[in-house]
């Protein structure tokens, strides 16, 4: 639980520097095959844990973001889910112990294949074993129970990715968690999600520079990262919003991003956005960590632990209570999937409910829409 970090970092690793590094048990198995030997899990919390270790709630994240979650005492500038974590907010941590956990795979601090191998002393890149999203879930656990000394949470909460990591986590580790929350997550990636990850992947390992995982600052794929990026804004956010934010505006002048040199340089003020929200994400995220993370969510689904049916798996799932919601406009994780995980808790005998909010920011409503999806998460945590 130190926040010293006696373990390499690569170059391409990003951990926010209130981060605190768990060392995972060693070998570390992977569902896929292969172990890691020196592993590590970056985390961070907010608020005190009660002497019966009883007021414990995980947050599991979607792809992208670190542990930083909010401010604290250890880094008090503004997390990702900065309006929904703090004192008196919907995860109000004047009343409870707050966990967040980077991802292993992640270049955010955790291990994964831009940390350095131990046993060769290099960068990992492509010979990091393969990940899926049971080793995230695992990984997430081994924080809780072995760094932490918590047997039980009172609630473990998953966004988008995170979802997939929550569900995972209480299928492998039964008991872990009294409750759960799960925000615009699913239990199987659906085609349409596979399909752009897949182009996104592609976009990346198609860049000459991401020369089969062998790149550095010098020799970075830009270019694949960008489009890697912008498909993947594109559908965190609806059509309808996208229409009201920007229209068929065109810019007012040139584009920062304008090259005198190209007759297709942006035109749009969409274009404009979707460039400058890419360039700045490159240099924050490691290409083959990407990758990694991104073929973990295709690769995820419930239906193996429920003999070929995605219900009968979430019926083994045992929870007391189960809050399951997302925005009807998201067509990344379409709402359909979390009604399908209400409803598959409730076959495992849990008191679960589903709630699918009107919001038109698409799947990134639950870092947005706070007005809406703040209650929500205020009212079911305030029942336990």
């Amino acid at each position: 639980m130190s926040p010293a970090a006696p373990f390499p970092i690569a170059p391409g690793e990003l951990s926010p520097p209130g981060s605190r590094f768990h060392a995972l048990a060693s070998p570390f198995a992977m569902k896929r095959g292969g172990v890691l030997h020196g592993a590590r899990i970056a985390y961070e919390t907010w608020g005190t844990l009660a002497p019966a270790r009883d007021n414990a709630i995980l947050i599991v994240t979607g792809l992208s973001p670190n542990a930083h979650a909010a401010s604290n005492a250890d880094d008090p500038t503004p997390g990702w889910w900065e309006a929904m974590l703090g004192p008196g907010k919907a995860i109000d941590s004047d009343r409870w112990f707050v966990v967040c956990v980077n991802a292993l795979g992640s270049c955010k601090g955790s291990t994964g294949p831009a940390s350095i191998d131990p046993a060769s002393g290099r960068v990992y890149g492509l010979d990091f074993p393969e990940l899926s999203i049971e080793d995230v879930a695992d990984a997430a656990a081994d924080v809780v129970v072995r760094g932490l000394g918590i047997e039980r949470l009172a609630c473990v909460i998953g966004n988008s990715m995170g979802g997939m990591t929550a569900l995972a986590l209480l299928l492998r580790h039964p008991g872990l968690a009294r409750t759960h929350i799960n925000i615009s997550g699913s239990a199987r990636a659906l085609p349409f999600s596979i399909a752009v990850r897949s182009l996104q992947r592609e976009a990346i390992r198609l860049d000459p520079h991401w020369n089969n995982g062998q790149y550095d600052d010098s020799n970075y794929p830009e270019s694949g990262m960008r489009i890697a990026r912008k498909l993947g804004v594109i559908t965190y956010r609806s059509a309808f919003e996208w229409d009201g934010r920007f229209g068929r505006v065109r810019l007012d002048g040139t584009s920062p991003f304008s090259d005198d040199d190209d007759p297709f340089s942006p035109e749009f003020q969409v274009e404009s956005y979707l460039e400058g929200h890419a360039r700045r994400f490159v240099r924050h995220f490691d290409p083959n960590c990407y990758l990694y993370m991104s073929r973990s969510m295709d690769w995820f689904d419930v239906a193996e632990h429920g003999g070929g049916d995605v219900r009968a798996g979430l019926a083994r799932i045992r929870v007391e209570r189960a809050l399951a919601i997302g925005a009807r406009t998201d067509i990344l994780f379409p709402v359909e999937q979390q009604e399908e995980i209400a409803q598959g808790l409730a076959l495992g005998g849990a008191q679960a409910e589903f709630i699918g909010m009107e919001s038109p920011q698409g799947h990134d409503a639950f870092l947005v829409d706070i007005a809406r999806f703040g209650p929500a998460v205020r009212n079911f945590l305030g029942r336990l």
